[in-house]
């Protein structure tokens, strides 16, 4: 039943919309319907049945000697087909005013009939300023991104998120100014027994903060960013006290891009602490624990990471991509760690693909091929006595956008 509704809701909107603008509105309806199929040649960490590749997992040994991760997979899905609609309204006191929001059927690998919200906004914009609150990329992502048909973009040496914030830029001709407070949504931080939540940060009440400033002209663009990050693991420890203890990270970004006719270049690099949220690697650990209370001092593990993605073409259009992100440890003695790959030294990934575009269609090969160093962290979460594994992806794509 719940079905049908949902079938006859996004049949009648639509219709509803064209036929009862208001006076001073504007409404463009968008969308692709997208098709996956992949080969992986062993098990990977991913999301979404696969859809969202991150890297390969490490070796699972079976009584034999045998690896349970060294498994091939091959998969289809659809679920990266959306729909959105862009509005724009009467100004606001001299202020433009626009919206958008955008859906897609990604669902998981229990319900694929979930819709997920992946934008929800409005805008306000005046002589160069712009005000955005709801949902959308996070702003540490959208300042440079790769182009790839793989959907994780890049991931995990690129961000990949998006979060409700409140959004304020200056853009003129020569200089882009943005700040923005960010909160979390649909993927929350690594918190205690490796659990996520978004406690941790409404605990905090602390916003994730970020900024950013770029140069740019009509071929090119290169900026730094910076973001922090402040959360409040626990409010209660072992021992029954109060605690408010913080684990604080600080988030460094470059990033430039260049492109002209048919030739793009972009490249980013990034030194994240406790960034675990954005589909990349990392986390912190207990750096002190206070033997009366069980009141503990924390310290964020250092991820480097860092791509670079050339493209050229129209109809046919090709291009690679590299990455490559280290675990650099802490400052400090740590134990306990909590996060996401915390036994992985670092990762490098190339991939290529070619692309056939033309008004409605996009078809695409790309073959990517990745490997991670797993080991043990010693007393600085850095990771040592490494061993690799590699991953072999093969993914084809049909879009059709309208």
């Amino acid at each position: 039943m719940k079905k049908h509704l949902l079938l006859m809701v996004l049949l009648i909107v639509p219709s509803v919309f064209a036929l009862a603008q208001k006076e001073g509105f504007s409404y463009k309806f968008y969308g692709q319907v997208r098709t996956d199929f992949y080969f992986n040649s062993r098990q990977n960490n991913e999301s979404v049945d696969g859809a969202l590749l991150s890297y390969p997992k490490g070796k699972d040994l079976d009584p034999a000697g045998k690896d349970l991760n060294g498994i091939a997979n091959l998969n289809m899905y659809n679920m990266h087909s959306r729909l959105g609609v862009d509005v724009t309204g009467p100004s606001l006191w001299g202020w433009k005013t626009s919206a958008k929001i955008e859906f897609d059927f990604r669902g998981n690998s229990t319900n694929l009939g979930i819709i997920r919200m992946r934008h929800a906004y409005f805008q306000l914009a005046k002589n160069g300023f712009s005000v955005l609150a709801g949902q959308t990329w996070h702003p540490l992502q959208n300042t440079v991104t790769a182009e790839l048909m793989n959907l994780n973009v890049g991931a995990p040496f690129q961000l990949l998120l998006r979060t409700p914030q409140l959004h304020f830029q200056y853009q003129d001709k020569l200089l882009k100014v943005r700040l923005a407070m960010m909160w979390q949504a649909q993927v929350a931080s690594m918190g205690p027994g490796n659990v996520r939540s978004r406690e941790y940060i409404r605990n905090s009440k602390i916003p994730e903060l970020f900024a950013s400033i770029d140069i740019h002209n009509e071929t090119s663009t290169i900026g730094v960013a910076a973001h922090f990050m402040s959360l409040m693991p626990e409010t209660k420890t072992e021992q029954g006290y109060k605690t408010t203890a913080r684990v604080n990270g600080l988030t460094l970004e470059a990033h430039g891009r260049y492109q002209k006719d048919l030739f793009m270049i972009a490249a980013k690099t990034i030194l994240n602490q406790n960034f675990n949220h954005a589909n990349t690697l990392g986390g912190y650990g207990v750096s002190s624990i206070d033997p009366q209370t069980g009141v503990k001092e924390y310290t964020p593990l250092r991820m480097s990471h860092s791509w670079v993605n050339v493209m050229y073409g129209k109809k046919w259009r090709g291009g690679i991509f590299a990455g490559y992100l280290k675990n650099l440890g802490a400052s400090k003695n740590v134990t306990n760690l909590v996060g996401v790959g915390t036994n992985v030294d670092q990762i490098a990934s190339v991939a290529g693909e070619i692309t056939y575009n033309i008004p409605g269609w996009k078809f695409g090969l790309e073959y990517n091929i990745t490997t991670a160093w797993y080991g043990t962290p010693n007393q600085k979460g850095r990771v040592k006595n490494t061993y690799d594994v590699t991953n072999h992806r093969l993914l084809f794509a049909a879009m059709f956008m309208f």
